[in-house]
């Protein structure tokens, strides 16, 4: 077996979270969020695969286990390059990323009933829903339907026509299912922590995505970058209170998405530059990286095949 083969799924999520910021910054925001919601999950399932294989090889040199499998301990032993300290730390790392990466499933999944519950249960019958409170508060709340939750108070800082900006903004989370995004690459991370830039650029992706079809539904991006500056000033000192479950699901992010789910100036100087398209190189480059994660994880799990093949023989 390669060592080779088992370093490039290992290494490859580290290039992909030093790369996360620039592509975050230089693709159209859409292209951005798919390019690395894919990346972060195929990172981390390459880097479980390269663990596994580990794993399972230093329980394949095992005598007992050999004796059970019928094949040769010794004969694993020689074609494993790696110890089997080495082994059963891939384990225990493998072990470990899989309860959290459960763990955080779980908890997801009861976010998103508990915000469906809430969003059928909101004021209202249409999309919108308005709740009487003073802080100014705005976010999309998944459901079916999903919701759009503001409060007077956000509504009173804002004039008419920035209201509608707000309105459209909220209304792209929940069109393209925003939290979807997020919560897969929160799970990727939470598999492989060594993605969280890549989650963290994921949450300021989707806000950018929103804050350009808002410009491109209101037409001004002006309009837009100036209510995201107001919105960001409205609720600065407003404390965030968490009256949603896990902050409207853990999955958007945060409660207050035109504040905090990316940093505000960042977005507001992309709103006042002419808009991004989208460009073949990198996306090119993103394509490479994956691909040699999905090679190798598969050339690592065949070369283990082969060797307990071999072993089965000898």
């Amino acid at each position: 077996m390669r060592l080779a083969v088992y370093l490039v799924p290992l290494i490859l999520p580290a290039l992909g979270a030093l790369l996360a910021r620039p592509l975050s910054e230089r693709l159209h925001p859409r292209a951005a969020a798919w390019a690395l919601t894919l990346s972060a999950l195929v990172l981390a399932g390459g880097s479980w695969v390269v663990l596994g294989v580990f794993a399972l090889a230093g329980l394949a040199r095992i005598p007992l286990v050999a004796a059970l499998g019928h094949w040769s301990a010794r004969v694993v032993q020689q074609g494993d390059p790696a110890s089997l300290t080495e082994a059963v730390a891939a384990g225990a790392l493998l072990t470990a990323a899989v309860v959290a990466a459960v763990r955080m499933v779980w908890r997801r999944l009861r976010a998103l009933v508990a915000a469906g519950l809430d969003a059928a249960c909101m004021p209202g019958s249409d999309q919108l829903a308005v709740v009487e409170d003073p802080a100014p508060d705005a976010f999309a709340l998944p459901g079916l339907p999903g919701r759009i939750v503001v409060s007077t108070g956000m509504l009173d800082a804002l004039e008419s026509d920035e209201q509608e900006v707000l309105l459209a903004h909220e209304r792209s989370h929940l069109r393209a299912h925003h939290y979807a995004f997020v919560a897969a690459a929160q799970l990727a991370a939470t598999a492989n922590p060594l993605l969280r830039p890549i989650a963290t650029a994921v949450t300021y992706t989707i806000e950018r995505w929103a804050d350009e079809y808002a410009a491109m539904v209101c037409g001004d991006r002006r309009r837009v970058a100036r209510t995201v500056g107001k919105a960001a000033l409205a609720t600065k000192h407003t404390p965030a209170r968490g009256r949603l479950p896990l902050a409207a699901l853990g999955l958007l992010g945060r409660r207050d998405p035109l504040r905090t789910a990316g940093p505000v100036p960042r977005r507001v100087a992309a709103l006042l530059a002419s808009p991004l398209r989208v460009p073949l190189l990198p996306l090119v480059g993103v394509a490479a990286i994956l691909t040699a994660s999905m090679l190798c994880a598969f050339d690592a799990a065949h070369d283990l095949h082969s060797l307990i093949e071999v072993a089965e023989a000898g």
